[in-house]
């Protein structure tokens, strides 16, 4: 059985270049993935960033549901803990009426950024009255199916199909609490690289769903293998853990420190390592990707090119689709 491929853009913004440039590259990226064939388009939400432009991906959506025609947009996800259930399903059901059939809500419980936007979004909140992230799933589900008859609020207005669900996560306690609400799992390879957890994870969606969990993964083909190799060798996750217990995964030693001042708390210790990403040519990330579809029954990778250059990214994509052109297609 062929699967499907599905791209996720940060908007990464470039060195001496600016976040418009930024954001057009993502729209050039969205546009030349529906011509070649491929399923859906996320986009990401990191707040207060320097070097990402994809601050309210709903917005983004929007612009890029009309600068294309054919092609699933979709969040991946919206950072739910900053918002109400209803507002979010207010927003998506917009989208979704003004393409029918094209839009994803894809949610995630991390913050997306570090603390003081965390406390921006969030203030005048009163948190004893803030629901947990499983009730806001379950608040989602009421307002997407909502009947117009019933007694409101309504999340209008009602498009013809809701937006699809899915949940991003790479636990357990994600794959089941994405099953138990209806939603589809998708599991954040490109964080959590490890493949017992991947698996423990997958087993526990498929026995709780009968489905199997979309893959999302970061991965890079080059004309060259050797090219590939040295474009990634220097990528790094650095997780910081607070002496509080809490642990976030930052890009450098420098941003650790920053999430540790902002936060108030010491750090306690920190580990850098090497994100996990598919790389060499075409043919070789193909074989990557058979090989995960033939083990796990995969049925779509949802495929994160590393914030390279715009014209690696595009020509990266290019050469895939072209690698697994009877799959995307």
């Amino acid at each position: 059985m062929p699967y499907l491929l599905s791209l996720l853009d940060k908007s990464p913004i470039e060195e001496g270049g600016t976040a418009a440039d930024a954001l057009r590259t993502t729209v050039r990226l969205a546009q030349r993935a529906e011509e070649l064939g491929y399923h859906r388009f996320w986009v990401a939400e990191h707040h207060s960033m320097a070097n990402l432009a994809s601050s309210a991906p709903e917005t983004l959506i929007a612009y890029l549901l009309a600068k294309t025609a054919r092609i699933r947009v979709g969040s991946g996800g919206v950072m739910l803990q900053h918002y109400s259930a209803y507002k979010v399903a207010e927003t998506f059901n917009l989208l979704a009426s003004l393409a029918p059939g094209r839009v994803d809500l894809g949610v995630g419980k991390a913050p997306g950024g570090f603390p003081l936007s965390t406390r921006a979004l969030q203030a005048g909140v009163d948190p004893s009255g803030k629901p947990d992230f499983a009730e806001q799933l379950s608040g989602i589900n009421t307002y997407l199916a909502a009947d117009p008859a019933s007694e409101g609020p309504h999340a209008t207005p009602f498009p013809p199909a809701p937006p699809e669900r899915f949940l991003l996560g790479a636990s357990v306690d994600s794959a089941e609490l994405a099953a138990a609400k209806g939603w589809r799992l998708v599991f954040a390879g490109q964080l959590n690289g490890d493949p017992e957890n991947l698996r423990k994870t997958f087993d526990a969606y498929t026995r709780a769903s009968g489905k199997t969990p979309i893959l999302a993964l970061a991965a890079y083909a080059a004309e060259d293998a050797d090219v590939a190799r040295k474009a990634v060798s220097d990528l790094r996750i650095v997780k910081v853990f607070l002496v509080d217990g809490r642990s976030v995964n930052v890009g450098t030693e420098e941003q650790a420190a920053e999430y540790a001042r902002q936060a108030g708390v010491a750090i306690d210790r920190l580990e850098s390592k090497a994100p996990s990403v598919l790389h060499g040519t075409a043919a070789e990330v193909r074989a990557q990707l058979d090989d995960l579809h033939s083990r796990y029954g995969i049925s779509e990778f949802i495929i994160e090119t590393p914030a390279l250059a715009a014209a690696e990214r595009l020509a990266s994509i290019e050469r895939l689709a072209k690698e697994r052109l009877s799959l995307a297609a």
